[in-house]
């Protein structure tokens, strides 16, 4: 009899076993096999949400199967506790363990609003986009200028609290047009204190917490800014005549303002580092259009000749060698063009009608340059009383 009672209870445990280990084979297929997703989505992911939430997110959007069987498989792998708050896009047909990666993996969102304040040269604009679940890219959704209306959308975007902010900063902008536009942008908190000296934030693109202090994001320009100067400053070419850093980025700015062809800076900075070697004036407009408007404004309209004339500490046509500071925030390869110039025998550039210029080494070919570039001056005037 007890042979037997034992006989019975092996034979069931035997079969609870193997019952077992089908169910766990058919989780493990379940968990790993593609899921039912027709199409990609976003899944938002709210701070402090908790992962039976976003399982029966994913269930009602029909990202997974089993809201139970996803959160037994997230916690059988351990990342129950690795929920991250943010906005994430779940591809097509994504598996519950892949789904689960990217619910607990960086944090980093990879879908949902993004709101950029975009320091531009001729001015700041905030241009809202989201990404497209269905290719993973952002479209635009709205845009507009500083001080215009605030388009609809955009204070739905400001609150949500997945969405990611941009702080993009065009190169050749001046530090009191970076220090205005971030007192502009709403989810930045603080006072960003003085304007920073001329030049020494770096043109690029930074993201930013909600809340972040200004004071904290110009912080991070201007060590950007430094730590680029300071790489390039160690690699420059040594019989470039710049005596110390600050006057590589003077020379820099200088650079960034009269070209905005990337290919054209190295040339450029050819043409004022053989003028500085053979004593010449810079005689380049756009410091003496600095020595007007100190940055803190565009002047919008052609230099007189009484302004060019004028006796400022930034007017090249007035001083020899470089003014006394940067005349404009400049970006990395204008940086690089100013410590490892193009072996050059230009002394003169004048624009080309193209977006270029037109170099010469000698007077007499400049003199030909100009003449050319007034011809199509006047040509496009006339056009333009044509039409």
């Amino acid at each position: 009899m007890w042979r037997s009672l034992a006989s019975n209870v092996l034979t069931l445990l035997v079969v609870m076993l193997v019952v077992a280990g089908g169910v766990l084979a058919w989780g493990q297929r379940e968990w790993n096999r593609p899921g039912p997703l027709a199409e990609a989505v976003c899944i938002s992911v709210e701070p402090g949400s908790t992962m039976r939430a976003v399982s029966e997110d994913l269930a009602e959007r029909g990202a997974v199967s089993s809201d139970a069987l996803f959160r037994v498989g997230v916690e059988y792998a351990d990342r129950t506790g690795l929920l991250k708050a943010g906005a994430f896009r779940v591809p097509e047909g994504s598996s519950m363990r892949e789904i689960s990666e990217i619910v607990t993996g960086s944090g980093a969102s990879t879908c949902g609003s993004e709101i950029v304040h975009r320091v531009g040269v001729g001015g700041t604009d905030t241009l809202v986009r989201a990404v497209d679940p269905a290719t993973g890219r952002f479209a635009e959704t709205a845009r507009f200028a500083a001080g215009d209306p605030e388009p609809e959308g955009y204070a739905e975007a400001l609150d949500d609290p997945s969405t990611r902010f941009r702080i993009a900063v065009s190169e050749g902008v001046t530090a009191w047009q970076v220090a205005t536009a971030l007192e502009e942008a709403p989810f930045l908190a603080g006072d960003g204190g003085p304007v920073p000296a001329e030049g020494s934030l770096a043109p690029d693109s930074y993201e930013v917490e909600p809340g972040a202090d200004r004071a904290d994001v110009l912080a991070t320009m201007q060590d950007r800014q430094e730590a680029i100067l300071a790489e390039a400053w160690e690699e420059r070419d040594p019989s470039v005549p710049l005596a110390s850093p600050e006057e590589a980025l003077i020379l820099a700015s200088i650079v960034e303002k009269e070209t905005a062809l990337a290919e054209e800076r190295p040339e450029v900075a050819g043409v004022f580092v053989n003028r500085l070697r053979d004593g010449m004036r810079l005689q380049t407009d756009p410091t003496v259009i600095y020595g007007i408007t100190r940055g803190e404004s565009i002047l919008g309209r052609g230099l007189r000749r009484s302004e060019l004339d004028a006796e400022t500490p930034w007017n090249t046509y007035r001083i020899d060698g470089l003014p006394p500071t940067p005349i404009a925030n400049p970006g990395r390869a204008a940086i690089e063009a100013a410590l490892r110039p193009a072996e050059t025998e230009a002394l003169y550039f004048v624009a080309d009608g193209t977006g270029g210029h037109a170099f010469a080494a000698t007077l007499e070919e400049h003199n030909a340059n100009v003449a050319r570039w007034r011809e199509l001056e006047a040509e496009r005037e006339a056009e333009a009383v044509g039409q």
